[in-house]
């Protein structure tokens, strides 16, 4: 299949990430990628083994952009595309303006999160012929919003690089360490995400283990002017946890700082899915997790990690303890969590699955 991929992601995610191991598979698998991006997209640098002429620049500045969406057109007519696949809600309505002036494509979006579509979704986006949920509880969602036909939507577990982050465990462990644990989050610096709770978190843990624990707030800030860094900076000092909690921003190769983390932390008020936490899981590392939607549909709690409540610090740093208190307990969650990671988010099942997704939409 000749497969164009739709972006206008001004930052890099989980769901980037996505769309950059989803090129890549299907590439490998034999199919021909095209990729529309937004003017200085963060994807660009990660999609370079697509030949340069499969690579369009668009302007893809909202779901108003019809211009967008004629160029789209243009590039499925001459390219001989088979499927249009959208990643962006903003994206969606250009994608499907495409789909109607190239009639030989078929339209797939991707929904990443769980929140609502628009009524105006049903008749703009009615000649999509496949919707992906990334997990159980954004299908659900969509199932609820009824702006889709229940049945097109399938679920299709985001899938990571199993090999990478097989090298960066085994580089790990072959390393002599300080002997300190490390706790991390990974993720864009928001409050969604839950940063600031985490540094809250760390400061409870430290009362307990002092210099025995460092601390990684790992994620690029994407807000204004850096609003919420600072924010987080400022907290970090106010704590007194100067030091000990270590800002990491644009991480070339983020499995190497998942490898070597003790425990993993997920403070969000809203998950859809949480690839740092299937990353996790797939490296043997242990999740604590605030019991968003998507962190009951990824973890166990007692079997590959643990759920607290959303937005109970204290609850968060009682688990982080009890886990850093009991080396048998934390090594059997992060035996657990490898087992069933690996298995779970294979990126072979997640590309024969996106494919099983295009051929439905042709039948």
């Amino acid at each position: 299949m000749r497969v164009l991929q739709v972006s206008s992601a001004r930052a890099f995610g989980g769901g980037e990430r996505h769309l950059a191991d989803l090129a890549r598979g299907l590439q490998e698998r034999g199919h021909e990628v095209l990729a529309a991006l937004r003017e200085g997209s963060p994807l660009r640098g990660r999609l370079t083994f697509l030949p340069e002429q499969n690579v369009y620049k668009l302007r893809l500045r909202n779901a108003l952009d019809i211009n967008s969406g004629r160029k789209l057109a243009r590039i499925a007519r001459e390219r001989g595309v088979d499927i249009i696949h959208a990643h962006v809600a903003r994206d969606y309505v250009p994608a499907a303006f495409a789909a109607r002036f190239a009639p030989a494509a078929r339209l797939v979006i991707t929904r990443h999160v769980l929140f609502p579509l628009s009524r105006a979704h049903r008749l703009a986006l009615s000649n999509v012929a496949r919707v992906i949920a990334v997990s159980d509880p954004v299908a659900h969602a969509l199932r609820s919003q009824k702006i889709f036909d229940a049945d097109k939507i399938r679920v299709v577990e985001n899938g990571v690089d199993l090999a990478r982050f097989e090298r960066a465990r085994a580089e790990a462990e072959s390393e002599d360490g300080d002997g300190r644990f490390r706790v991390g989050i990974v993720g864009e610096l928001s409050v969604l995400k839950g940063q600031e709770e985490f540094v809250r978190a760390a400061a409870l843990v430290a009362r307990e283990f002092g210099e025995r624990v460092e601390f990684l707030v790992v994620g690029d800030d994407n807000s204004r002017g850096g609003e919420y860094r600072a924010r987080v900076v400022r907290l970090i000092e106010e704590l007194g946890l100067t030091g000990r909690v270590r800002l990491l921003e644009r991480v070339a190769d983020v499995s190497r700082v998942v490898a070597r983390l003790n425990l993993l932390v997920s403070a969000s008020y809203s998950e859809a899915f949480g690839m740092a936490m299937a990353e996790a899981l797939v490296c043997g590392v242990p999740v604590v997790a605030t019991a968003t939607k998507g962190a009951q549909s990824l973890i166990e709690d007692g079997g590959n990690g643990l759920l607290v409540p959303v937005g109970d610090v204290p609850a968060l740093a009682g688990a982080v303890n009890a886990l850093l208190l009991d080396d048998e307990r934390r090594l059997t969650l992060g035996a657990q969590a490898r087992r069933s990671g690996r298995e779970r988010f294979s990126p072979e099942r997640m590309l024969e699955a996106t494919e099983r997704v295009y051929e439905e939409a042709f039948a």
